[in-house]
């Protein structure tokens, strides 16, 4: 059957397939992750800025709810190239065959740019928003008791987010090679996208103008990307909707004669009955 005319549950059933096969292999990526856990946690604890705090557990539990959560993050990362293979599976059967080619090609990249986000969140945001945080403390004359639980929650919270903000030159990519985006509407309203992203930036970094620029320079950056990126895509769309046309119109073309020459091979024949009677 045709993709496009799949009934609603036939899509629910799709989607319920691509969600089991994500749910499987983000269980296996789990149980490997309680291995890798322990270790990444004394790395975190033993780095920079970390190194110099005395994390505490508040609760009895703290210890098994940090394990966790940087064990769920680690199945996250590992299992992103399945959902993200499972979300392009599932969307792009109503696409045209070299649509479907050229944006399986992103998934390796946008895992990439995933990765490129978590560590610029990492080694630049964090440490500045940590260093901000304790001189303010120290201005304050405020003794900072920090909390394992916390400090691990604090830090995902900001380079997760700055995972997902690094996908944009493929998001933007993949709706121009679709033709949803036209790069020329992103030049054209660029000045408000650079308000949006500098109060991105505002909310995401320390209240000072260092930490601000800091932060939205990349973001800047990773638009301006993007646009440059789009250029591409849109364009190979416009090739491949003028490739598509016009092998439109030779089948068109073609039918027709095929038309033409059968009426005329019937009118053929039915002039040689006529002759015969």
């Amino acid at each position: 059957m045709n993709p496009k005319e799949l009934t609603v549950i036939e899509h629910i059933e799709e989607l319920r397939k691509r969600l089991f096969i994500c749910a499987i292999f983000f269980v296996l990526a789990l149980i490997g992750s309680f291995y890798v856990a322990k270790p990444i946690i004394k790395y975190i604890q033993h780095r920079g800025e970390a190194e110099q705090l005395t994390l505490n557990a508040f609760n009895v539990g703290d210890p098994l709810t940090v394990y966790l959560e940087v064990t769920f993050i680690v199945a996250l990362v590992i299992t992103s190239p399945i959902i993200l293979y499972q979300l392009w599976a599932f969307i792009t059967p109503g696409l045209h065959e070299t649509e479907r080619n050229a944006t399986l090609k992103y998934i390796p990249y946008s895992f990439l740019l995933f990765i490129a986000g978590l560590t610029f969140g990492y080694f630049i945001l964090f440490p500045n928003i940590m260093n901000f945080m304790m001189d303010l403390s120290n201005d304050l004359a405020i003794q900072q008791t920090i909390g394992i639980n916390e400090y691990f929650s604090f830090l995902f919270k900001l380079i997760v987010p700055f995972g997902v903000i690094f996908q944009l030159p493929v998001v933007m990519l993949f709706l121009a090679r679709l033709g949803i985006l036209n790069p020329v509407l992103m030049v054209k309203f660029r000045k408000y996208s650079y308000f949006v992203l500098f109060v991105l930036a505002v909310f995401l970094a320390p209240p000072d103008l260092i930490s601000n620029i800091l932060i939205a320079v990349p973001l800047f950056i990773l638009y301006e990307i993007s646009i440059i990126i789009a250029r591409v895509g849109y364009k190979k769309y416009l090739q491949a909707e003028e490739l598509r046309l016009q092998e439109e119109r030779e089948a068109t073309q073609k039918q027709q004669v095929e038309e033409l020459l059968a009426e005329q091979r019937r009118q053929i024949e039915e002039m040689k009955n006529q002759s015969t009677n």
